[in-house]
Parts: structure tokens; sequence; C-alpha cells
């Protein structure tokens, strides 16, 4: 099928649902504050959110570089659910039960979200309708059986376990023998959470400068091309730009995914696929695809394209290849045969955030005051929340407004990570990586053997997660 029609890039279709926000002012000149943070995505405004509301009289200024919400924050599948990056390595490290706190916070995260998107009449498309992920090979049912008891060894006893038939109830998935479903999940429209955030924050006191990249960043100095903002606290909230700030090179790989979007489907469609409790939609695949039912009817459907681009290059606003596009089309077909049909309406990339153990952190150094969180491989719609109470937590432990809570002690505070490989080798590994991805999941979708194909196992010890 033909790409001519279908919209590609301008930054997602997310944006050109609703259109970009009016652009705020650049940093006019030098300035200072009480605490200075870089990035205006999810993290550094809820970020400065939480610590407005926890101390009013704070003088926050956030810089970006683009316009709020122009990264991952705005390009996302709309899933807020409670999966965090790291949480078995943390077991390892901290203990089981370290792990299972962690775990509990994410998922009391998912209700925090949307307590304070209702609060604050952030409308934001919410309908909570859980998480359905599928396995639809003798392979994929197998891992998804290990990946329901694991999650229930963590605690979360309210998940629940279904066949073909239970599964065909919820969503009608081509060749589905399974799934395993929680309530910790919600779909919603990414670029209206980030607009309604940053028009809260910015109502609140916060001073928002956009178009105002940050080039490097010192303990108490955030250098711009305008001036530099000076400040006790400098948080670096970039996820897959953090690559583009001196130093950071290596620090966090910026992974690519892509996404689809349909046209608006018919009812009689809808009929056919069911789908009507609005799941967020996920599967078992190596190479994993994330979907959901948007608020307007079209299905909005993402993976990973061209995973990665040569020296932690990023995207050109959001613009994808055709043969992503086509195979992101192709997936959707295989799931759901009546779309064949379906014009696509827009496609788009983005960038995401991948430290080298794969672990989200959040740390503050107390020596210098620098502070950071990210690195959520995918799953940051409702762990920057969480990201940014734990680093409101740190600071107001270490200006002596407050004193360790819950969340400064989740394992994943102040953890360490090793820096990436430096090229080519980070390229060819991670090229290396994803093919043998694909080339287990083709595979398996020809053979009987309900083991996971020995090529993904070499592509999790290859990545660091096996």
């Amino acid at each position: 099928m033909s790409t001519v029609s279908t919209a590609n890039g301008g930054i997602s279709f997310w944006y050109a649902d609703q259109g970009t926000p009016l652009p705020r002012e650049p940093l006019p000149g030098d300035a200072t504050a009480d605490i200075c943070i870089i990035g205006g995505g999810y993290t550094g405004l809820w970020t400065a959110y939480y610590l407005k509301k926890a101390v009013p009289f704070l003088n926050i200024t956030v810089l970006e570089a683009k316009f709020c919400g122009y990264g991952a924050s705005g390009r996302n599948g709309g899933w807020l659910y409670n999966g965090v990056a790291g949480r078995d390595r943390y077991a390892k490290l901290h203990g089981h039960e370290a792990a299972v706190r962690l775990q509990r916070s994410m998922n009391d995260t998912v209700s925090e979200v949307i307590r304070v998107a209702d609060e604050e009449k952030i409308d934001a498309d919410i309908h909570r309708g859980g998480v359905l992920e599928v396995a639809c090979t003798p392979a994929q049912l197998a891992r998804l059986k290990d990946f329901h008891s694991v999650e229930i060894a963590f605690g979360e006893t309210d998940r629940t376990l279904h066949g073909a038939r239970e599964t065909a109830e919820r969503v009608r998935v081509n060749g589905a023998i399974g799934s395993t479903w929680t309530p910790h999940g919600a779909r919603l429209h990414p670029a209206k959470l980030v607009k309604g955030l940053a028009d809260v924050v910015e109502a609140l006191g916060v001073t928002i400068h956009e178009s105002t990249p940050v080039t490097e960043i010192k303990p108490k100095h955030a250098v711009t091309p305008y001036g530099t903002v000076r400040a006790p606290y400098i948080l670096r909230c970039t996820e897959g730009f953090t690559a583009g700030l001196k130093g950071e090179k290596r620090t966090w790989l910026p992974m690519n995914s892509s996404m689809i979007v349909t046209e608006p489907l018919p009812e009689s469609l809808w009929e056919t696929i069911g789908w009507n409790g609005r799941e967020t939609l996920g599967d078992m695949a190596h190479a994993y695809m994330y979907a959901q039912r948007t608020a307007d009817d079209r299905i909005a459907l993402g993976g990973r394209g061209v995973p990665y681009r040569y020296g932690s290059a990023t995207d050109n606003d959001g613009r994808t290849q055709p043969a992503t596009i086509e195979a992101l089309r192709d997936l959707l077909v295989r799931l759901f045969p009546t779309t064949a049909g379906t014009r696509i309406a827009h496609a788009w990339s983005g960038v995401l955030g991948v430290p080298r153990d794969w672990c989200a952190t959040v740390t503050l150094d107390r020596s210098t005051g620098l502070g950071w969180a990210g690195g959520y491989v995918g799953s940051g719609v409702a762990t920057t929340n969480l990201a940014a109470r734990t680093l409101r937590d740190l600071i107001q432990q270490d200006s002596g407004q407050g004193g360790p809570t819950e969340l400064t002690a989740l394992p994943w505070a102040n953890h360490k990570v090793r820096r990436w490989e430096p090229e080519p080798l980070r390229w060819l590994g991670v090229q290396s990586m994803y093919a043998a991805y694909r080339a287990a999941d083709r595979r398996e979708l020809t053979s009987p053997r309900a083991g996971t194909d020995p090529i993904a196992k070499i592509a999790d010890r290859l990545a660091g997660r096996g």
C-alpha cells in the first residue's frame, strides 16, 4: 500500500491533532533561580510541579530547546502504565523486597497521574482500561506465562491470565492464544497531557523559556546561547536528547521508536475487533509492539523502526522511513486483518533514553547540586511522575526542608550506570541486537516450539539484559 497520502513527521500525530502550542519567550539573558530544570517534557514539568507545590516560594526556571513536549513526551504511544525499566536488576542488587517497593510505587503512580490531571482539569483523553499483553505463538505464550508469574511475585496480585477465548472477548487479535491483563494502566493523549501540565506549571509561577537549547551543564550553571542560568540545583531532564549535551554523548543511548495511526475506523470495523474496554495493547514479541484505541476511534500502533542512528543522532521533527511505515502497517494488518483497506493517516518517530544496564534512575549529587532522572527505556509516561516526586524529595532532603522518605529509599535512587561503548561499537551492537530480535520473532512465528528462540537469548546477552 502506498504511503503517499500518509503525513510523515511534523513532530507527531498528537500535534497534528491538537496543533503545536504558542511559543514561549526564550531566555533573555543571564538569570538566577533556586532550581533550574533542563528539559520541558514530562520529567521536567512534573518535577517543577511537585517542587512548586511543596515549596511555593521557590524560584524555578525550566529551559526547553524547542517547545514543551517536543520530544518523547509529545510522541509516545499514550501508555500510562506501571512498567519500570530495571526492576529485575534492582531485585538482584538490593533484594526482592526493595524491588517490590519500587513496583508498588509504580502501581500507585498510575492513579497519581490520573488524580492530578483531574484535580488540575487537564483533559488528556484518559481512560483507565488497564494493559492487555497478548501472545500469538507458542514461544510467546511461554514467555507470557513466565511474565505473568513474575509480576504476581512482585506484588501485582490483581493481574489476571486469559486463554484464547477470554482474550478475544476483550480484543480480537488475530492468532492470539493467550494474554495477561493488569488494571494498572490507562490510555491517554500524550500532547494534551504535556500541554496541560506546562500550562498548570506556568500558572503556579514557574518560569518556562522555550527555544532555549542548553549546550552545557556545570555545577550551579546551565549554559545557553542566550545566557547562563545560575542556580544551586541544576536538574537534567532530557531523556533521549541527553547525548546532545557536552560530555554526555555516551550517557544514555537515544533509541528510536516509530508509530503509525489510522484514520478513524467505522463502527462496523470495530465490531470485528472488539476493544470496547480500550485497554492499552502490547505483545510478547522480542521486537514488541504497543497500541491504543484513541478517543476518536483510531488505532495508534508503534514499534522499533530504525532503532539507532550512528553517533547518537536524533530524528528530524519525527520523520520516519517509508520502509518503517510499511512494516508497521503490515504488523497492524497481521494483528487486525479487517484493517487491510484502512488508510494510515500519520507516521512519526521519536527517541527514548536507554542506559547501558537498561535501568531507569533518579540521582542528586549532593556535592555539586547536579541532578537527573531518566533512562526510562520507553516506559516514561508514568515513570516520569514517580521520578519527579523522587527528585523533589531528594532536593528537600538535601536542602534541609525534609528528611528521608519512602521514595528516596527506593532502589533506583542514586543508582550508578556505566557509559555506553564508543562508536562504532555502539552502532554495531544495537544494530546486531535488533537484527537478532527480528530474526527470532520470524522463526518463532513458524515454530511449534514453546521455548524462546536461542537467537533472542544471544541478543539479550549482547544488550546486557541476559
